[in-house]
């Protein structure tokens, strides 16, 4: 049985030839809804010629394409061939516009219209030929035949070209479109001859012209012979199991045909190559082929080796529709007008973004970071773009937000400009171009210094202060004990040797200010003071190292409490981004539109209806640090974002377009220039965020070291306050006078000793400068007297007392 084209009665006979064994012969090229293994297909099916068309766009290079369709069942599953292959390439279906069989032509002129406002510039058009040759003389009339956009037909259309009048073929100037190939032969040439003979005998009452066989035509020709050779094979013919051995024959018939070789491959037309051709003048002019072994190729007999090939240039020259010769981009700016630009308005951080609203020109201008990047960006892309600014948030409300504004695409806008982040949840709904700004969101929070006058003592804890003392105290003993070892031999005065066992006590210290003064004359002296040195060397490297740690590395500690308020940007994600990734209650969160409000926050603090800190982007908080440096500090890690970018719709060319242009500016020369002009002189991107940890702790003030020369100052007044007045230096003589007797007792006998008991010889004793202390013996009564130096004139004050009292 040998069904229609049309699908209509498909389902019915599929059912019909399953139960009754019989072949059903079809010429439809879609697949049945229900499969029957007694089905067969005498054309190619229709996901092969979907990959062709998918192959086509690619080479191209189109992003996207739009597809009005017959809705019918036949043509949702074309759509449903369609959609799979052109997934497989990567080319979005923009819009897919269903027309009705019975549409009248208002209907179709309206949807042109719409199509004509948006973006998407390849049409793609699937109908049968009655409906589609009206579309097309709708299509030149709605002006969308014209420079820079490109048609193609499918084999519904394709197949009937010789069926058209002139003024549908005239409409149809610069379309590009796909139909089985059908190469000349002797046996086409052949049967056309007989067939326009027959046509003619049987048409002697009539002059209408004589209409030559499409495709389908030669399709059924094939198929019927094809049904003879398999007739003659199971002759003779047994009613009973005629159906299944004619079936079995029919599959694997194969022979040379009027279309080519004829051969069935799981009861469908083995796939051929498609012819590409383009519409033009009076006639249509092939411009390549494609196969599913080779893809894109100017000429099927072409030999060598067979690689798949995608490139456009396998083809021959194509004159799109407006005589244009240069292959349409695929995509422009609606006609409309032009591109509408949105653009925040905001009550802070106008740097980036700044609206000024001409009432009386009606007109919306913007400057700032962001919109210079855009201008210097349409300034790089290839190709030139109106463009319209629009602002958003007209009302100044200051309860607004980005993602409200990124919603208003594309029906408000057509791409927005502005300190957009680039966040994954807006993802869903916009396409983001590459960032131009630094990535990442930091916490600031107040400068407060550990610093006050005693740090110098923090580095080393109070038991080490005193063990140090200690430690000092204890050394000097045992070198005033080692020392008193040695005599002098060189004739020396005893006042010499006096000075020497006095400077013992300061030692250990005056030994690091003075290396280069010999101090001490014993060996084990010696030794003992070289292991002095070598403690005092680690502790005093320790010291520097923690002294500094303290003035750098501890500024970068924050402890964060639960009593504290986060500050935000009103309006951006940054609330949505503390509450759900870092998990900070929204309680605790307070929203701030500008760098002097964070700044008032911040003075005030969180007990005074303020905050304690700031989580922000790095853009805003490097604005916010360069104008109250001294008073902030970045504090913890760099939480990842995606920086600032211009949205656009979902599938938009122009994503690409602005991504490379954008790359483009930012690494190019005036890049710096730009952001000097928005954000101040000597501002870059470049500057890495340890130096703004550097610039605040450059330099230390006298507030740290006061304590230190508040000592130093003490001792030394104290020193001249003992030297040169008179009752310093008598508080001097009568404290000296105690330490002789608590410390030098045991050194005041052992010296006596030594003095020969018949000579009555003086023996000098530690004193100071001001006081002598001589011991006289006389072989039984010694008596110590204490000479001193009178107060004002010098007068020698003999105070005798005997030691027996």
């Amino acid at each position: 049985m040998i069904r229609p084209q049309t699908s209509t009665e498909e389902t019915f006979f599929a059912e019909l030839g399953q139960k009754s064994h019989v072949p059903i012969i079809s010429f439809n090229a879609r697949t049945s809804s229900l499969p029957s293994t007694y089905s067969v297909r005498t054309t190619p099916d229709d996901s092969v010629q979907a990959r062709a068309l998918a192959a086509i766009c690619r080479a191209f290079e189109w992003p996207e394409v739009a597809i009005l369709y017959e809705e019918t069942n036949s043509g949702n599953q074309f759509i449903s061939h369609l959609n799979k292959a052109f997934q497989e390439v990567e080319i979005g279906l923009a819009y897919m516009v269903p027309i009705q069989t019975s549409a009248e032509d208002s209907d179709i002129s309206k949807e042109l219209r719409k199509l004509s406002r948006k973006q998407t510039r390849v049409f793609l058009v699937h109908t049968n030929p009655s409906l589609g040759f009206r579309l097309f003389t709708l299509a030149k009339n709605a002006g969308v035949m014209s420079e820079e956009y490109a048609w193609i037909v499918t084999n519904s259309l394709s197949i009937f070209l010789n069926s058209i009048d002139s003024t549908v073929r005239d409409s149809m100037e610069g379309v590009v479109g796909v139909r089985p190939y059908v190469s000349n032969s002797k046996a086409l040439e052949s049967f056309k001859e007989r067939l326009r003979r027959n046509m003619t005998m049987s048409n002697t009452t009539t002059t209408s012209p004589i209409t030559e066989l499409n495709v389908y035509g030669l399709w059924a020709y094939d198929a019927v012979t094809a049904l003879a050779i398999a007739l003659e094979k199971i002759a003779p013919l047994n009613s009973t199991s005629l159906g299944p051995r004619l079936l079995n024959e029919l599959l694997t018939t194969k022979f040379r045909g009027l279309t080519g070789d004829f051969e069935l491959f799981n009861g469908k037309m083995k796939p051929l190559a498609f012819e590409i051709f383009n519409m033009i003048g009076t006639g249509e002019k092939t411009v390549g082929f494609w196969t599913p072994e080779r893809g894109i190729t100017r000429d099927l007999s072409s030999t060598g080796e067979k690689t798949y090939a995608t490139s456009a240039k396998e083809l021959k020259t194509i004159t799109w529709p407006g005589d244009s010769v240069t292959r349409p981009k695929g995509w422009a700016i609606p006609t409309t007008g032009n591109l509408r630009v949105g653009v925040p308005w905001k009550h802070g951080f106008t740097e980036f973004a700044n609206v000024i609203i001409d009432k009386k020109m009606r007109r919306t201008n913007a400057t700032g970071f962001s919109v210079d990047i855009f201008l210097a960006a349409l300034e790089v892309l290839p190709f030139p773009t109106k463009y319209q600014f629009i602002h958003y948030n007209d009302t100044r409300n200051t309860d607004w937000s980005y993602d409200d504004m990124l919603r208003g695409i594309p029906e408000d806008y057509d791409m927005v400009v502005g300190d957009v982040t680039v966040w994954a949840p807006r993802a869903a709904h916009v396409d983001f171009s590459l960032p131009y700004s630094e990535s990442g969101v930091i916490l600031v929070v107040k400068n407060k210094k550990p610093f006050d006058m005693w740090i110098f003592v923090k580095p080393l804890r109070w038991d080490l202060w005193l063990a140090i003392v200690v430690a000092c105290v204890l050394m000097g003993v045992v070198l005033r004990i080692l020392e008193n070892r040695v005599t002098s031999n060189d004739g020396d005065s005893i006042i010499e040797n006096k000075e020497r066992r006095r400077a013992i006590y300061w030692s250990p210290v005056t030994i690091l200010a003075f290396p280069e003064r010999n101090m001490v004359s014993n060996n084990w002296s010696f030794f003992v003071l070289v292991l002095w040195l070598f403690m005092a060397f680690i502790l005093m490297q320790s010291y520097t190292a923690n002294l500094s740690a303290i003035l750098t590395v501890d500024q970068l500690k924050f402890a964060f409490s639960d009593s504290y308020y986060v500050g935000c940007q009103e309006g951006s994600f940054m609330k949505d981004f503390l509450i759900n990734q870092l998990h900070i209650s929204p309680s605790r969160l307070r929203s701030y539109n500008s760098s002097e409000e964070y700044h008032t926050a911040m003075s005030k603090g969180s007990k005074n209806g303020g905050i304690d800190a700031i989580f922000d982007e790095i853009p805003y908080m490097k604005l916010f640090l360069n104008k109250y440096d001294p008073q902030y500090k970045m504090a913890g890690p760099t939480y990842r974002t995606g920086g600032f970018g211009f949205a656009f719709p979902v599938g938009s060319p122009l994503v690409a377009h602005f991504s490379k242009a954008i790359l483009d500016v930012t690494q190019g020369p005036n890049m710096t220039a730009i952001e000097q002009k928005n954000f101040g002189p000597g501002y870059s991107s470049q500057d890495p965020l340890s130096s703004r940890i550097s610039q605040q702790t450059s330099s230390l003030t006298l507030y740290e070291f006061a304590g230190l020369f508040f000592i130093i100052g003490s001792v030394t007044l104290f020193s001249l306050f003992c030297s040169e007045t008179a009752i310093g230096r008598k508080l001097t003589n009568k404290t000296t006078n105690f330490i002789h007797i608590l410390f030098h007792f045991k050194s005041s006998r052992v010296m006596s000793m030594e003095v020969d008991g018949d000579t009555n010889e003086p023996v000098a004793n530690d004193d100071d400068d001001d006081v002598s202390d001589v011991s006289v013996r006389d072989g039984t009564d010694t008596t110590t007297r204490v000479i001193e130096a009178g107060p004002e004139n010098g007068e020698i004050i003999d105070n005798g007392t005997d030691n027996n009292q």
